[in-house]
C-alpha cells in the first residue's frame, strides 16, 4: 500500500471551488505511479527489462466531490497480478478518512522498445504486496458503443502538453477533453474509461456523443479506431 498527502488546491478546483474529476485522476495518477517506489524488486525487474506498465482500463465512484482548501490522502494497492495484467484499487480519503472516490484499474505490463504485451516473471509476481480487494461496486471492463445515436463533434488535435513521460497523451487527458462535451450540468457519479490506442502529438481525436440511460458515453477516435471510451453516468 502507498499513499501520498494532497491539498485540494486553487489549480485542481472548478469554478464553484470543487476538486476537478480531471485533477482527481490526476491525483489517482501520481500515487500509483509512485507506489513502485515501495516494491523495489520489481522496480528492478521493471527497469532491467525495459518495462513498464500501461494503463488499460479504470473505474470511479464518486463518492462526494471535495472542496477547496480539503486535506487528502490518496491510496492504492494491488489486489492481484497475473504475467501480463495487475489490478488495484485506488482511494481518495478526506481528512476524516471518509472515502470521497473509489476506484479500481487494470494495467498491462509492456515492453518500453516493441510497446507490445510482456510478462512479468514469478518471483517479480512473488515479490509484490498484495493487499485485500476494497469494497466499491465493482463494474465491468469493457464498455459497449451504441450502434446509433451518436453524434460526430469537432476533432481536437493532441497537443505538445497533452504528452507525458511515456511519450503519448496522458490518461487523465482523455477524460479531460471527453468532459468538455458534458452538459454542464450534468453530475459524474460514476465513471470508466476503456483506453484502446495510445494517442501521440499531433493526432486528432474524433468525439462521437451517445446519450444512454442515466448518462453518457464519449467515443474518441484515431481515424475510424477509438483511442478511448469514456463512460458517465
Amino acid at each position: 500500500m502507498y499513499t501520498l498527502n494532497y491539498k485540494v488546491t486553487t489549480s485542481t478546483c472548478d469554478r464553484d471551488g470543487k476538486l476537478k474529476l480531471y485533477s482527481a485522476l490526476q491525483m489517482m495518477q501520481d500515487c500509483s505511479e509512485m507506489w513502485i517506489d515501495s516494491e523495489p524488486q520489481a522496480r528492478k525487474f521493471f527497469k532491467d527489462n525495459n518495462m513498464t506498465q500501461l494503463l488499460v482500463t479504470r473505474q470511479v465512484e464518486v463518492v462526494r466531490v471535495p472542496r477547496f482548501k480539503e486535506e487528502l490522502s490518496v491510496t492504492t494497492s494491488i489486489y492481484e497480478v497475473k504475467p501480463m495484467y495487475g489490478f488495484r484499487n485506488t482511494f481518495i480519503r478526506d481528512a476524516q478518512g471518509n472515502d470521497c472516490y473509489r476506484t479500481w484499474s487494470m494495467g498491462a505490463f509492456v515492453d518500453l522498445a516493441t510497446g507490445k504485451l510482456a510478462r512479468i516473471d514469478d518471483e517479480a509476481i512473488a515479490s509484490l504486496t498484495l493487499e485485500p480487494k476494497q469494497e466499491m461496486n465493482y463494474r465491468g471492463r469493457r464498455i459497449i458503443l451504441p450502434k446509433q445515436d451518436g453524434t460526430v463533434l469537432e476533432s481536437v488535435q493532441v497537443m505538445r502538453a497533452d504528452i507525458d513521460y511515456n511519450r503519448h497523451m496522458n490518461n487523465a487527458n482523455y477524460v479531460r477533453i471527453a468532459m468538455e462535451l458534458l452538459p454542464e450540468d450534468f453530475e459524474v457519479k460514476d465513471m470508466r474509461v476503456e483506453y484502446r490506442i495510445a494517442a501521440k502529438q499531433g493526432e486528432l481525436l474524433t468525439p462521437t456523443l451517445y446519450p444512454i440511460t442515466g448518462g453518457y458515453i464519449v467515443a474518441l477516435a484515431i481515424g475510424n479506431e477509438p483511442a478511448a471510451i469514456i463512460e458517465f453516468m
